[in-house]
C-alpha cells in the first residue's frame, strides 16, 4: 500500500510539473521580447495553478481542492482509462487552462 501511495505521489508531482512546464513554454513564447528571470516566470505559473485549483476563490488551496484538481488531471491524462499513467500518456499530455475546479 505504501508503494502505491509513493507511486501516486510521483505521478501527481510529474503531472504538476508537466502542466507547469507546458504553461511555462507558452508564457516564454508570449514574452520572448521581455527578458525575465526564471523565478518571475515560475511565480506566474504558480499563480495560474492557484487560479485553476482554487474552486472557492479564497486565494488558498485546500487539500480537497488540490485532490479534486489532481484527480481530474489524472482522469484527463489517463487516455486508455486503465487507472494508471504511463510514459506515453504523460509525455503526450497538454496543459489546459479550462479547469473549473468543480465537479
Amino acid at each position: 500500500m505504501q508503494n502505491r501511495r509513493n507511486a501516486v505521489m510521483v505521478v501527481v508531482i510529474v503531472a504538476v510539473l508537466v502542466a507547469a512546464g507546458a504553461g511555462l513554454g507558452a508564457s516564454s513564447a508570449l514574452a520572448a521580447d521581455k527578458p525575465k528571470d526564471k523565478l518571475t516566470i515560475g511565480e506566474a505559473d504558480v499563480k495560474q495553478l492557484l487560479l485553476l485549483m482554487d474552486a472557492d476563490k479564497n486565494g488558498k488551496i485546500s487539500k480537497e481542492e488540490y485532490m479534486r484538481f489532481m484527480e481530474a488531471e489524472f482522469d484527463r491524462l489517463d487516455i486508455d482509462k486503465n487507472g494508471e499513467l504511463d510514459v506515453k500518456e504523460l509525455t503526450q499530455s497538454t496543459f489546459r487552462v479550462s479547469h473549473s475546479g468543480h465537479r
